[in-house]
């Protein structure tokens, strides 16, 4: 018996989370370059909000098909990837289908529905494919809308469908092989989606189809390695894991509601003589709202990096409707470009990193900010509760308070 299989699935799985955890962890150091804010109150209703929002996705329900599409994607990723158990242990130990003899027939109705799903996902993903290339579904353009974030999201939903396939096509050859008593297939009896594909495959000899078989489980699992590296390095598809903290931390008053600047506050009781909580002097930056994404919050930059560049926040902003040059999805695209340009410089030179660029100017224009009529349609229309209007909020505070430079029309 050779252990070369399991060998190279060890080291595979182990560069894999090598390069997620230092993945992960440039994230969350960029993320913590943002200032200081506590959102660790009023925990009961932060879990009702996520479970909710990210969870139960009640916001995407405002259009049914959409919706429901998503859903078939979001519930095919959870429990098709519950399988990923099994072919752990199978990969590292060189068992095959460890758990179908401890659960006898119900483990072909349990792979049954996971096959449910992979189909789901497949139809899905095809359907989205053809509303971006073919379709050209207007809120997926914009100037911000690059060849870059287009291919992400062709990227994603190829690599989708094609894993799904490959777990399809790996389900039917295993069946295939049981029903030639070939040895190592432990007998589980017919799943019923890739029973489909049998007749397909019946031509083919013993030993192809355990090639094709080997073929696909490999494929199918690097392809899972190889897409949680991809996310997590730089795509907008990290909302599927970052939707959840970004919702639970989300502003529970209401949306149109400003807080008072706790620079201003600061100053103020300083003037007045009034005594300054520890607290608060671990809030004040010096500075009256931001001019780069240091000056952010690490919310912010956490909403930054969980957006999902759907576009629905621009397709609701009244501004960009009539023509200005606002697109609050730009205002997330742009914030998450320049943190990493910044989470790049700090992690090569220090956190002493400068450089002659900001946010504000070099990424994103007075125009822009000044177009907001800080409306809050963008909030509401976000599935994730992302918030743009703090951002270009804190940059106006900026231009007025450090700059000076009022606009014309509120002189």
């Amino acid at each position: 018996m050779t252990y070369m299989p399991q060998v190279i699935f060890i080291i595979a799985f182990g560069l894999t989370n090598y390069f997620l955890y230092k993945n992960i962890n440039r994230i969350r150091k960029n993320i913590l370059l943002g200032k200081a804010i506590n959102r660790s109150d009023r925990p009961a209703e932060r879990l009702k909000m996520m479970l909710l929002t990210a969870f139960g996705q009640r916001k995407m329900f405002k259009k049914i098909i959409p919706a429901f599409l998503h859903l078939f994607i979001y519930l095919g990723f959870l429990i098709v990837n519950l399988e990923m158990l099994e072919i752990m242990i199978d990969g590292i130990f060189g068992t095959h289908r460890i758990f179908a003899p401890f659960m006898g027939s119900y483990y072909s109705y349990l792979i049954t529905i996971f096959e449910f799903f992979a189909v789901a996902v497949i139809i899905t993903c095809a359907i989205f494919l053809i509303r971006r290339t073919v379709v050209k579904v207007n809120r997926f353009n914009g100037s911000e809308m690059t060849q870059k974030p287009r291919m992400d999201a062709a990227v994603i939903l190829v690599s989708e469908i094609c894993l799904m396939t490959a777990f399809l096509t790996m389900n039917a050859a295993d069946t295939l092989l049981q029903s030639y008593g070939t040895e190592h297939y432990v007998h589980t009896g017919d799943f019923f989606f890739s029973g489909q594909l049998k007749g397909l495959l019946s031509g083919l000899s013993q030993n192809s189809l355990i090639v094709l078989d080997e073929s696909c489980w490999w494929f199918h699992i690097l392809g899972v390695f190889a897409f949680a590296n991809y996310v997590f390095w730089n795509s907008k598809h990290l909302h599927i894991f970052l939707a959840f903290p970004n919702t639970y931390y989300s502003k529970l008053e209401p949306a149109g509601q400003l807080t008072n600047m706790p620079e201003v506050t600061h100053e103020v009781k300083l003037m007045l003589n009034l005594p300054v909580e520890h607290t608060e002097n671990a809030l004040v930056s010096g500075k009256f709202g931001a001019k780069d994404v240091t000056d952010l919050t690490w919310k912010n930059l956490l909403e930054a990096y969980t957006c999902t560049e759907c576009g629905r926040c621009t397709q609701q902003c009244p501004a960009n409707i009539t023509g200005k040059k606002l697109s609050p999805r730009k205002i997330m695209m742009d914030t998450r470009r320049r943190l990493e340009e910044v989470g790049f410089g700090v992690e090569k030179n220090g956190k002493e990193f400068k450089d002659e660029k900001s946010l504000l100017g070099d990424y994103i224009s007075e125009e822009e900010i000044l177009a907001c009529t800080t409306c809050n349609a963008c909030v509401e229309a976000c599935p994730v509760n992302i918030n743009p209007v703090d951002i270009i909020v804190k940059l106006r505070q900026y231009k007025i308070m450090e700059e000076s430079q009022v606009p014309q029309s509120c002189r």
